[in-house]
């Protein structure tokens, strides 16, 4: 079971997402990413890729979103909807390093929407990472 956020809610998302990848810094592919998070709480925080020479330096938009929600609002954020986004009309669902890091704040049933091979595609998160590492640190604070 995925979010039940209204469509509308999404697109607008999407929207964000959007509008954020005209932000991007990205002179070495000129893939330009943009990622929008809804809190729990109906704030919304967006981010965008950062590339650099070194490109395992570069860091994707989703990762820049939640690392900026973090910073902004501390780690007790919780994510119910993500929206990715790029000015390039290509398939863009998040990396795998970009899944293992909103896992730590997604719960299963998160909306995350995302440009496919066809159009846009929207999936409960447990679905876009279905076996994440997870130690349980999350709810426990230690390790099981």
């Amino acid at each position: 079971m995925m979010t039940s956020l209204p469509q509308t809610a999404l697109d607008n998302l999407l929207e964000e997402a959007k509008q954020a990848a005209t932000n991007s810094y990205s002179p070495y592919s000129g893939f330009k990413v943009g990622a929008a998070l809804r809190l729990a709480d109906g704030t919304v925080v967006t981010g965008t890729n950062v590339e650099n020479v070194s490109y395992g330096l570069t860091i994707c938009a989703e990762r820049a979103a939640l690392v900026r929600a973090v910073s902004e609002f501390g780690p007790e954020i919780r994510i119910v909807a993500v929206a990715v986004a790029n000015l390039n009309g290509a398939a863009s669902p998040p990396c795998g390093a970009c899944r293992q890091m909103l896992a730590e704040f997604a719960e299963p049933e998160t909306a995350v929407v995302f440009p496919a091979a066809v159009g846009m595609k929207t999936m409960p998160f447990d679905q876009v990472l279905p076996l994440g590492f997870d130690m349980k640190l999350k709810k426990t604070g230690k390790k099981e």
